[in-house]
């Protein structure tokens, strides 16, 4: 599978530096051999045409995204009028399905949040993580055995060795290290600290995302309205967030999913999305929340 980035005739010194840093950030987690992790996808090699394009060439592992993933499944929802007397029909039948989902999305999460904490933990932020940059072998739900989850679209990756933060920022990191200057996050180790907190509230958007849009009809909620509703509306508040989409009937099934032991998943969602930085969890303690373990289902 192949990535081309334009040369920088066309795309601008940007393009080129995106390239270039995607493949630095493959490289460096790749040469890691004793402990290569499953839940990112494989950089094979790249090459440069003599037009400057850049092609990174990737191990073919999968097709769809997660995104892709939720739009089926939405879109399978949208036979509203069928699927509400399927519902009344047959029960039983619809408590299986939606649960087969519950399943599916879960280990979609796992597979991105392990993913990324394998990144942490070898000095790398990924930046841009959202369910277009989750690539799945599968999506039909039936295969959750065989299901496997990779990160990819490293472009916008930054490295957070000591060496690295403390030489100043780059062209990709710029904007990042602004950020975590007006959250007061100033020395190497509280930037370090920012951009991992960075990267959880991305993956707290995801699964928020992963917990609505494919169990709602399409068109009812997609991602920017979605993080509005979190960020802006509710100001990151998911008691409100909660009481706001419970009295929506076409969110039902978003709510009870994440109601389920005892509102784990919107306990960890708050978790996530902390205003404050510093409260957010590390990626290795998200995966041992009750809600991502499954212990819910």
């Amino acid at each position: 599978m192949f990535k081309v980035y334009p040369g920088k005739w066309n795309g601008g010194i940007e393009a080129e530096t995106m390239a270039a840093n995607e493949l630095r950030a493959h490289a460096s987690l790749q040469d890691v051999a004793e402990d290569v992790c499953q839940n990112l996808q494989i950089l094979l090699g790249g090459f440069e045409t003599s037009t400057g394009e850049q092609w990174l060439a990737f191990q073919n592992d999968g097709t769809y995204s997660a995104a892709d993933y939720a739009k089926v499944m939405s879109e399978s929802v949208s036979n509203s009028q069928a699927q509400r007397e399927w519902k009344l029909w047959n029960p039983f039948e619809w408590k299986e399905s939606i649960k087969r989902r519950q399943i599916f999305v879960i280990k979609i999460l796992r597979g991105a949040i392990h993913g990324l904490a394998f990144m942490h933990d070898h000095d790398r932020l990924h930046q841009s993580l959202g369910p277009a940059s989750v690539v799945l072998n599968t999506i039909r739900e039936k295969d959750v055995a065989y299901l496997v989850p990779q990160v990819r679209d490293l472009a916008f990756s930054v490295d957070i060795r000591c060496s690295s933060l403390e030489s100043g920022p780059s062209l990709l990191s710029d904007a990042l290290w602004h950020r975590a200057a007006r959250a007061g996050a100033f020395n190497s180790l509280e930037k370090r600290t920012f951009g991992i907190a960075d990267d959880i509230f991305e993956a707290g958007l995801l699964l928020a995302y992963l917990a609505f849009v494919p169990f709602c009809e399409a068109g009812i909620m997609d991602g920017p309205s979605l993080q509005k509703l979190l960020e802006s509306t509710f100001q990151l508040n998911m008691e409100a967030v909660r009481e706001y989409c419970q009295a929506d009937e076409c969110l039902s099934e978003a709510v009870n999913f994440l109601d389920l032991g005892g509102c784990a998943g919107w306990e960890l969602l708050q978790a996530m999305l902390n205003p404050d930085y510093r409260k957010r969890p590390m990626a290795t303690t998200v995966l041992k929340h009750r809600f991502m373990t499954g212990d819910v289902l």
